[in-house]
């Protein structure tokens, strides 16, 4: 599985972090759309960069992380495509991949552990979509997408 992921200045430590975490499950190719220090970065690029890697191509996953995941998860979700969700617990992981289809997933690295962030993590990425009345729902959302409102 290929997965984006970014962080901007209040997430940098987490996100290192992370990827060297999924890196040693052996399972994913993880690219990094940076920030690469903790210099203060604009989170807004870092998502919209992120959110437009990840439509490249099916099967890609994003994750986002700054101190509240708040500010990435509201870029990610201005680009047409993106289902991204903040998540703070692995319920809400886990039901946003099987009843929303969410294609990216927003940390905040000032708000959560990183055991909980790893555990968080792998929730999303081991979840599906159930489809049936769910993807009646998500089309509903696509559908105001696309209506340009």
């Amino acid at each position: 599985m290929k997965i984006i992921i970014g962080s901007d200045h209040g997430g940098y430590a987490m996100k290192e972090e992370l990827i060297s975490f999924l890196k040693g499950l052996n399972k994913h190719n993880v690219i990094n759309m940076g920030c690469f220090s903790l210099d203060s970065v604009d989170y807004p690029d870092i998502a919209e960069n992120v959110a437009k890697e990840v439509l490249r191509e099916k099967n890609t996953f994003g994750i986002l992380i700054c101190g509240t995941g708040i500010g990435m998860s509201m870029v990610a979700n201005k680009i047409k495509g993106i289902r991204c969700a903040l998540c703070s617990d692995e319920y809400s992981a886990e039901m946003t991949r099987r009843h929303n289809d969410a294609n990216m997933l927003a940390l905040g690295g000032r708000v959560i552990g990183l055991e909980l962030a790893k555990s968080i993590v792998v929730k999303f990425l081991e979840s599906n979509f159930d489809g049936g009345r769910h993807k009646d729902r998500v089309n509903k959302i696509i559908n105001i997408e696309n209506s340009g409102l």
